[in-house]
């Protein structure tokens, strides 16, 4: 069943929205069964931190609330990730364009490394306060993910993926959504935000079973009359 996550790595419920639906899916007896496919999100696609702007300057600006009150803001997402076993350091912070990061992770996809390029700009963001809105982080960053950083700053350096990123957009605002993180399960049910680890199994226990059901069922014709020289459980027949 495939489970598709729109989110932005600069978003801190997604980081730990991603935690509590990683930790529910290795709950689950059907784990294997699950394919999660990560979609490109902007929170604030016409910002440049030109400014060398903390994140409570940004905040206090684009929520038009004081410092201290943004301050006490990200006071409780700190909690919040630290029940689900993360770090968040916000004092150090940097806020940044993402559709780099967002490129940067189309091009792991192709490479199977999607959901490490979703942890690892993570991790930058909001643990090593690194920029990620700069090309040359994101190309080391490549690097330590194991992709070819001349290849990524082949694409960095381009417009390749930048088309994917928008698609992906488009096809949110399709289905109405309108904040991230958001859970898509076959297309058929929809979780957002950080949910709780129990509502993430709940929902994706409902979605599997209903899905499952709708997988057609293959029974076999046998060809040969008889089922000689075949090994079971009980042994082998000669």
């Amino acid at each position: 069943m495939k489970v598709e996550i729109w989110s932005d790595v600069m978003c801190p419920f997604c980081y730990i929205g991603k935690r509590h639906f990683e930790q529910a899916i290795e709950k689950l007896p059907f784990k294997d069964e699950i394919v999660v496919n990560w979609k490109s999100y902007q929170l604030n696609p016409e910002y440049h931190n030109t400014n060398n702007e903390t994140i409570y300057d940004y905040l206090s600006r684009s929520k038009g609330m004081p410092i201290e009150q943004a301050k006490q803001m990200t006071r409780q997402v700190v909690d919040m990730a630290e029940n689900a076993g993360l770090t968040i350091n916000f004092d150090t912070n940097v806020p940044a364009n993402t559709f780099d990061a967002h490129r940067l992770i189309h091009l792991a996809s192709e490479h199977g490394l999607q959901d490490l390029a979703e942890e690892k700009l993570f991790e930058a963001h909001f643990v090593n306060s690194r920029n990620i809105g700069e090309k040359e982080v994101l190309i080391d960053i490549a690097g330590e993910m194991g992709l070819d950083k001349n290849e990524a700053e082949q694409v960095l350096n381009g417009n390749q993926f930048a088309e994917a990123v928008r698609y992906d957009i488009y096809e949110s605002q399709n289905l109405g959504i309108r904040g991230v993180p958001y859970f898509v399960m076959d297309r058929k049910y929809g979780v957002s935000g950080a949910q709780p680890v129990e509502a993430f199994t709940e929902a994706l226990t409902q979605s599997f079973k209903e899905w499952k059901e709708t997988q057609p069922k293959t029974t076999l014709t046998s060809l040969n009359k008889n089922d000689d020289a075949i090994c079971d459980e009980n042994g082998c027949e000669i």
